[in-house]
């Protein structure tokens, strides 16, 4: 049985626990055996930087475990996906294993994000802070949509795509 470890900001939930939980019943559900952030209690005793490392360590330790990762990059706390979990995607892509993500997003990022063109270049889409938007008609960073199988929809529709092409 292929391991998922299921990155995403949803350890941030009101529910995270139970979340993972269900997260989890899904993978089994098609044949894969989740590894969910949360899996892990911390030690007694341990906060601020040291209760962060700790995290850390075990997260990776976890990634390094998995047959696979699949992240929610769904928006978090602005346009783009969760920091940590595009560090799991790195850090997954850079040891080699297959990474699948998923996303409520189907717009390109220009659509989501650009609020105008640059008057000096009309063939440039800026976002409110005057940035170019890279406009390649994909729905997320070309660093995330290249390096990722993406899958619009929710963990669900993640999961069959997984099953369907393993």
């Amino acid at each position: 049985m292929h391991s998922i470890y299921l990155a995403g900001f949803d350890v941030f939930r009101a529910d995270a626990r139970a979340h993972g939980e269900r997260l989890k019943a899904l993978c089994r559900t098609h044949g894969f055996a989740g590894l969910y952030p949360l899996d892990n209690a911390a030690p007694a005793g341990l906060s601020g930087r040291a209760l962060a490392d700790w995290i850390y360590r075990q997260n990776v330790a976890l990634i390094r475990q998995a047959d696979l990762v699949m992240a929610n990059l769904d928006p978090f706390r602005g346009a783009e996906p969760d920091s940590g979990t595009a560090f799991e995607v790195g850090y997954a892509v850079a040891l080699g294993k297959p990474v699948w993500g998923y996303t409520q997003q189907a717009s390109s990022l220009r659509e989501q994000v650009a609020v105008g063109t640059d008057p000096a270049d009309p063939a440039r889409a800026i976002d409110a802070q005057g940035y170019t938007v890279e406009d390649f008609g994909l729905n997320l960073n070309l660093m995330l949509a290249c390096s990722a199988r993406i899958v619009v929809g929710d963990a669900a529709q993640c999961l069959r795509e997984i099953a369907r092409t393993d």
